[in-house]
C-alpha cells in the first residue's frame, strides 16, 4: 500500500501530474489578467472617449494599476486561506474570481451608453481580477515549489513563470487570430470582447481540474505539527526579516518585466511608431524564446545557485536599460527593435525565472503562501502595476526618457539586496519541512 502523502516524498508521477495540474491554471489566471493590456489599443475608446490616444491609454493604464491595489488583499486574504485551509483551495478559489472578472469585463456596455458607469464596471472588474491574481502567485509559487524535488526545485518553480508568460503570450496570439480574422473597425466594435469570453471559460474549465490536484507533503505535516496559525501579525512580527527581502528583491524585477513585456506593446506603437501588427508581432515572438528561456535558467540555478542569476540581472539591467529604451525609441527596423527587446528579456530571465523558489525558501511551512504572496504583491503594486502608467505620465510630460532611469535604479536598489543576501538554494526552509 502507498505510504500516504505527509509520510513521504512525492513520487515523480505525483510531481508531474501536480506541476502540470497547478501550471494549467495559472497560465489561465495570467492570460485573463494579460488580455486587458494586449486588447487596451481597442476598447480604451469605448470606456475612455477622447482625441488624444495617449491621453486613453493613460486612462486604461490607470485601471490596470487600479487591479493592482487589490493584489496585496488578495494576497493577505488567500495567502492566510492557503497556509491554514491548503494550497489546492487557494488555487482554486483564485481561479473562480478570476473567471467572474473576465466575464464582467465582456459584457460591459461602453461608456457612451451608460456614461461613467462603463468605466467604473471596468474598475469593479480589475478590482475582482486584482484580488485573484493577489492570491493566485503566492498559491501557485509555493506548490510548485513544495512539490519539486531538491534537486530540481528551480527547474520546477520557473514554470510558475513558464504559465505566467504562456497566458501573456495567448492572450497575444488571440489578439494576432482576431487582427487577422476580423476587420479594424469590427475590433474596435466588438471584436475586443472575445479574448474575455474566451478566458471566463477556461477558467470555468482550470476550476474543476484543480479540485483534482494532490495536497503538498509540505502543508499536510505542518498542519499535522500544529504549527502557529498564518497571519499578517505573525508574519511581520515573526519574519520582517524575510517580508523585506522580498518586497526589494522583487522591486527591481517586476518593473523591469513590466517594461520589457507589458508597456512594450504600447511603447513599439506609441514611440517608436510601428503599427499595432507589428508591435504585436514582435511582443509575441519575443516572449515566446523568453517563456522558453525560463526552465533553462532554472536547472541552471539549481547548479550553480540562485544569487549568481539574480546578480547577473541586476548588473545587466543596471548597464543596459536605458541604452536599450533609447535605442528602441528611434529605431524604425522591426529586426532591430525585435533583437533589442529580446535583449531586455534575457537580462530579465535571470530574476522571473527563479522569483518564486526564492521565495519560497525564505519562509517555513505553516506561513509560506502569504510570506511569499503578501510583499510579492505590494512591490507589485507599488512597482509593476504603475509601470505602465509612470511610462505613459513621463511621455505626456515630454520627458520618456526620464522612465529609462527610473527603471534603472529601481534594478539597482535589488541588485543590493541580491550581493546582501544568501543563496536560498544552499540555505532553504523548504528542506526543514
Amino acid at each position: 500500500m502507498t505510504a500516504p502523502l505527509a509520510h513521504r516524498p512525492p513520487t515523480q508521477r505525483e510531481r508531474m501530474k501536480a506541476i502540470i495540474g497547478g501550471s494549467a491554471g495559472n497560465l489561465v489566471e495570467w492570460y485573463d489578467w494579460y488580455a486587458y493590456a494586449a486588447f487596451t489599443l481597442y476598447f480604451a475608446p469605448h470606456f475612455f472617449p477622447s482625441d488624444d490616444r495617449t491621453a486613453q491609454l493613460l486612462g486604461a493604464a490607470g485601471i490596470f494599476a487600479v487591479g493592482f491595489l487589490m493584489r496585496p488583499i488578495g494576497a493577505w486574504m488567500m495567502g492566510v486561506y492557503s497556509d491554514r485551509h491548503g494550497r489546492k483551495s487557494g488555487l482554486t478559489l483564485s481561479v473562480a474570481l478570476m473567471c467572474a472578472g473576465s466575464l464582467l469585463i465582456a459584457i460591459i456596455p461602453g461608456y457612451s451608453i451608460i456614461g461613467i458607469g462603463a468605466p467604473l464596471l471596468l474598475v469593479l472588474a480589475r478590482l475582482m481580477q486584482g484580488l485573484s491574481i493577489g492570491g493566485e502567485y503566492g498559491a501557485s509559487a509555493t506548490y510548485l515549489s513544495e512539490m519539486a524535488g531538491r534537486k530540481r526545485r528551480g527547474f520546477f518553480s520557473s514554470f510558475q513563470y513558464v504559465t505566467l508568460i504562456s497566458g501573456q503570450l495567448v492572450a497575444i496570439c488571440v489578439l494576432l487570430i482576431l487582427q487577422a480574422l476580423l476587420s479594424e473597425p469590427q475590433l474596435e466594435a466588438w471584436g475586443w470582447r472575445i479574448p474575455f469570453l474566451i478566458g471566463g471559460a477556461l477558467a470555468v474549465v482550470v476550476f474543476w481540474l484543480r479540485r483534482g490536484l494532490s495536497e503538498t507533503q509540505s502543508y499536510v505535516i505542518a498542519k499535522a505539527d500544529n504549527s502557529p496559525k498564518s497571519g499578517f501579525v505573525e508574519l511581520v512580527t515573526k519574519h520582517p526579516r524575510e517580508t523585506l527581502t522580498v518586497m526589494l528583491l522583487t522591486a527591481g524585477g517586476t518593473i523591469a518585466f513590466y517594461a520589457y513585456s507589458i508597456y512594450m506593446q504600447k511603447f513599439l506603437v506609441n514611440t517608436s511608431g510601428f503599427s499595432r501588427e507589428v508591435s504585436s508581432q514582435i511582443n509575441g515572438i519575443t516572449l515566446f524564446v523568453f517563456m522558453m528561456l525560463q526552465p533553462l535558467a532554472g536547472m541552471l540555478s539549481d547548479r550553480i545557485g540562485r544569487k549568481p542569476l539574480m546578480i547577473g540581472f541586476g548588473v545587466a539591467g543596471v548597464l543596459c536599460t536605458y541604452p536599450i529604451f533609447a535605442t528602441l525609441a528611434v529605431t524604425r527596423d522591426p529586426l532591430v527593435a525585435g533583437l533589442l527587446v529580446m535583449a531586455g528579456l534575457i537580462i530579465v530571465t535571470g530574476y522571473t525565472s527563479i522569483n518564486a523558489v526564492v521565495k519560497a525558501e525564505l519562509f517555513p511551512a505553516h506561513i509560506r503562501a502569504l510570506g511569499v504572496a503578501l510583499p510579492y504583491a505590494l512591490a507589485n503594486t507599488l512597482f509593476g502595476g504603475t509601470a505602465e502608467f509612470v511610462a505613459l505620465y513621463f511621455k505626456h510630460l515630454d520627458i520618456e526618457h526620464a522612465f529609462y532611469i527610473y527603471v534603472t535604479i529601481m534594478i539597482a536598489i535589488s541588485l543590493i539586496v541580491y550581493i546582501r543576501m544568501r543563496d536560498t538554494q544552499k540555505h532553504s526552509r523548504i528542506l526543514e519541512d
